[in-house]
């Protein structure tokens, strides 16, 4: 790998493993300049074409997926590093499928599971939007779910004052 600073050629000084994402971080030196920088290589997969709702087929474009993942993550207590990392791990699913072509809700699944772990309200903020909610009876359906509510006939705990 050439140096970003002088062109000059690198050697790796370090190599570690990031979580089991399938990437890599090196640290290295420059051995004309001598200055120091990190790469992270990943895996690239080559990704299936992306069937939507009417028939349409377009290729995966992991810009999309995060512009949806950051609308729904947006001021909540989430890092960029986070969101890389969701969205890695719904590349890397997305490629165990060995398919050429994987249907949009299949995407939208992988990301919810994900976005469920990560943060409640940023799964309810993008599931409204891939479920498509119509009013917010479709809010009260999933919150018995995301409160970890047995069935959904649950009483919701909605406790608004008049005054507010």
């Amino acid at each position: 790998m050439r140096c970003p600073y002088c062109s000059g050629d690198t050697e790796v000084a370090d190599t570690r493993t990031i979580k089991d994402l399938n990437r890599t971080k090196r640290h290295r030196r420059c051995k004309t300049c001598g200055k120091r920088f990190k790469t992270i290589e990943s895996v690239q997969l080559d990704m299936p074409k992306v069937v939507k709702h009417d028939g349409r087929r377009e290729s995966f474009y992991p810009d999309k997926l995060r512009n949806a993942i950051e609308l729904a993550t947006a001021k909540r207590n989430i890092s960029e590093q986070m969101i890389s990392d969701l969205i890695a791990s719904v590349e890397h699913r997305i490629g165990r499928l060995n398919k050429t072509e994987v249907e949009s809700n299949l995407i939208g699944s992988f990301v919810m599971q994900e976005l469920y772990k990560l943060d409640r309200v940023a799964y309810v903020r993008f599931a409204s939007v891939y479920r498509k909610f119509q009013d917010v009876g479709a809010f009260r359906e999933l919150l018995p779910e995301v409160e970890g509510a047995t069935t959904h006939s649950q009483q919701l705990p909605l406790n608004f004052d008049e005054e507010d």
